[in-house]
């Protein structure tokens, strides 16, 4: 196997953990940011105000992105153990 390879297979993998892991990030950030602008406008300081919207806007995401991103991810890792013989050899 060469260095080319390699690096090919670890820029493939970067690039499918963002894409797997980005709409959840998204979704985080703006859920917080949000909130953020909410409690900084009303001055409430409720430190699970904070929290609590994050954690349900994320398992809303999953229960939309996630057949996607689980079908990116075995796509990749498919790919990865179809072509084993040739990157071992």
């Amino acid at each position: 196997m060469t260095s080319e390879i390699v690096v090919s297979i670890a820029e493939r993998a970067i690039w499918v953990i963002l894409m797997a892991s980005g709409p959840l990030l998204i979704i985080a950030l703006l859920t917080g940011l949000s909130v953020s602008i909410f409690q900084a406008t009303t001055q409430i300081q409720e430190q699970t105000l904070a929290f609590v919207p994050k954690i349900i806007a994320v398992l809303i995401g999953i229960i939309i992105f996630g057949p996607w991103m689980l079908s990116t991810v075995t796509t990749f890792a498919s790919e990865i153990l179809g072509n084993l013989a040739r990157y071992i050899g």
